[in-house]
């Protein structure tokens, strides 16, 4: 590891804290029992107890910076992310006609599902962008699920970039962060479906993850921010 990479570390511990969202348990660390609550021992049973407590405290330690190190790198790409956007709007503004070989140039809504690339215009970037923000923020005051189709897509480019940036710096993270964290933020997704290769799930599905629903919140309690629904 270089210089640069021991100072990238750093900066994502260091930024570790400001991911006050989730919890180090949630982004799959698991807790020592001389941590927990009395309620919350009641939810595990005895031999898994003992099995947490007799962790060697260098395992312990260990596993906790690899956690620290995930929740910086979360908060991290989320800035990363929305700049990134924001030079996706910049360049499609300066078309006509967006095309998908111009998406496929783009830094995020590259990521997207490509049968719609056509209608990644500069209008559904502004509430893309708006869509990210919020959602970004809950990495902040407190985590919600996704209220629609398009934050879910959010959530998928946000880690796509945490990716990028593991692997540019090699980074030592939990195994399988990925599926750690997507098993916490996109719980019963529908988004997944729509990168799927199978035309049968995509018709079946069209009626709810047609692009028109994108934006829509999937169920009366769940939040979209006004812009988007606009």
């Amino acid at each position: 590891m270089s210089a640069d990479d021991d100072d990238i570390t750093e900066e994502l511990l260091t930024d570790a804290d400001k991911l006050t969202g989730l919890s180090l348990e949630l982004l799959g660390l698991d807790p020592h029992p001389d941590d927990m609550t009395a309620e919350q021992r009641l939810l595990f049973d005895p031999e898994d107890l003992d099995e947490m407590a007799a962790v060697p405290a260098e395992d312990r330690q260990g596993a906790v910076r690899q956690t620290r190190l995930l929740a910086g790198l979360l908060w991290n790409s989320s800035s990363i992310l929305i700049d990134q956007l924001f030079r996706d709007l910049g360049t499609l503004s300066k078309l006509d006609t967006a095309t998908p070989p111009d998406i496929a140039g783009t830094s995020v809504l590259s990521s997207l599902p490509p049968q719609f690339a056509g209608s990644y215009d500069a209008k559904f970037t502004q509430k893309f962008i708006v869509v990210a923000a919020d959602l970004t923020a809950s990495l902040v005051r407190g985590w919600t699920a996704p209220g629609c189709l398009a934050a879910e897509l959010a959530v998928r480019c946000l880690l796509d970039q945490a990716e990028v940036t593991e692997d540019i710096y090699e980074l030592d993270l939990p195994e399988e962060w990925r599926a750690q964290v997507e098993e916490v933020l996109l719980e019963d997704a529908d988004s997944e479906a729509l990168f799927s290769d199978s035309l049968d799930v995509l018709e079946d599905d069209a009626g709810r993850l047609g692009f028109e629903h994108w934006f829509k919140p999937f169920a009366p309690g769940d939040t979209v921010p006004p812009y988007a629904c606009s």
